[in-house]
This record gives C-alpha cells, structure tokens and sequence, in this order.
C-alpha cells in the first residue's frame, strides 16, 4: 500500500480525501498537515509515497512548501490540490516547481484514485 500524506488547511477536504485513500485499498493516509511548514516536517517524520498538498493555505502555502519538498527530495512524489481549476497560471507554476499533477476541488474519487495510481 502506497502512504500519502495529506496537506490541507480545511478539515473537510482533508477529511474527504483521506476517506478516499483508506477505502481504495491501495492507498493509506499516514498524516494530515494543515500548512507547508508542517508538510516538510512530516514528510521528513512519515517518509510518505505521495503527498496531496493544498495550493492555498495560511502560514507557507502549497507552491512555497512544493519549492521547499522538490529541492530537499527531487524525487518526492507530490500532487497539488486546488479549487482554482480555471487557473492555468498556478497550474502552470505548479508543474514547473514539480508538481506531478493538479487534482481540482471538489473532486471525485475515482478520478483522484486514478491520478494518484499513474505515479
């Protein structure tokens, strides 16, 4: 089973998805970080497979802790998740940092669960 670390400022959502990972068999939730500062600290603590981070949060947001995660690990595994769908200037940013893929909210599991099992 694949460890996915879940970072999200919004309890709902990282609730939401965390339900989708542990019900999928497949993938199991090891934590739920609520900014960057502690995404970087847990995935130093939890070694996760993939983490599914929030572009938007309080203290350091997704894109600042993706720069952080991608030049501490070049090979971490980490999907954005944002409600901007329809903005492809942060989509863009977020690839370009490292980002191996965007999920956009809300979102359904399927389509989560398939993006994540491509990585």
């Amino acid at each position: 089973m694949k460890k996915v670390l879940v970072v999200d400022d919004s309890l709902s959502v990282a609730r939401q998805l965390e339900k989708i990972l542990n019900g999928s068999g497949e993938f199991t939730c090891v934590g739920h970080a609520k900014n960057g500062v502690e995404a970087i600290k847990m995935n130093h603590t939890e070694n996760p497979d993939i983490i599914c981070m929030d572009m938007n949060m309080p203290g350091m947001d997704g894109l600042t802790a993706l720069r952080s995660l991608t030049a501490l690990d070049k090979e971490v595994q980490v999907v954005m998740v944002t409600s901007l769908g329809g903005v492809g200037d942060m989509y863009t940013q977020a690839l370009k940092f490292g980002a191996k893929n965007v999920i956009s909210k809300p979102f359904e599991a399927d389509s989560v669960l398939k993006m994540l099992r491509e990585l």
